[in-house]
């Protein structure tokens, strides 16, 4: 600036500079990247929407979190409520519940927040309609240790029952999107390629990520991977 330009600020300027230069060159405020995982809201954990039921086309076949799905066990598929979470699902049209053990991921259909073992969709009464709507709350948890709501999440964007298609839509994600990936997924009777990009540590990351899409006119569904 030379030595006028600063005699033309006089003492207050120079103040002002002063503390303007000394606060560029602190160290910025930490800031969390992700939220810490908050045990008192996760017990009070609470969710709408439709539920549906899967049975024989997946009985005997292996579960999200390894386990040999049992369609006569009362278990349950979510999407981000970690493994052995304990969930009570209330049908709002009939007043029936039933309680099931998370251990598995899905459904992945707009609108439907719980897919339940056929034990479980009957004991709600929906093995003949199909689906309901529910209320989910957190009733407990069966591992050991405490649950965490950080792991390993991802978007799934997209799945296809070719693999060239999958691949063809991977293929154009990844000139924009990071982690573009496959996950296969079978039944006893079919298969689909889910497309998913992202790795984020945890669901109120990846929810962040979602506006991102939208401006490219992509949705799709927040999905715990671990």
């Amino acid at each position: 600036m030379g030595n006028r330009g600063i005699g033309r600020l006089g003492k207050w300027g120079l103040v002002l500079l002063l503390a303007f230069v000394l606060s560029a060159c602190a160290p910025a405020k930490k800031e969390l990247r992700y939220e810490p995982f908050d045990r008192e809201r996760f017990w009070q954990y609470r969710e709408e929407g439709l539920a549906s039921w899967y049975g024989e086309e997946y009985h005997g076949r292996k579960t999200a979190n390894g386990e040999v799905y049992n369609m006569h066990a009362m278990t349950a598929a979510h999407r981000t409520l970690p493994f052995n979470t304990r969930v009570r699902v209330t049908n709002l049209e009939n007043r029936k519940k039933a309680e099931l053990r998370i251990n598995d991921r899905g459904p992945f259909i707009p609108g439907r927040i719980i897919d339940l073992s056929k034990s479980g969709g009957q004991a709600i009464g929906i093995l003949g309609t199909g689906t309901a709507k529910v209320v989910l709350e957190v009733t407990g948890f069966a591992g050991e240790g405490t649950p965490s709501l950080e792991g390993l999440y991802s978007i799934q964007v997209g799945a296809f029952g070719e693999k060239e298609n999958a691949l063809r839509l991977q293929n154009d994600l990844k000139k924009k999107y990071p982690n573009v990936h496959l996950v296969l997924w079978e039944s006893n009777v079919k298969r689909f390629y889910r497309v998913r990009l992202g790795s984020f540590r945890n669901e109120a990351e990846a929810r962040r990520y979602l506006p991102t899409l939208r401006q490219d006119n992509l949705s799709g569904f927040i999905v715990r991977e671990d």
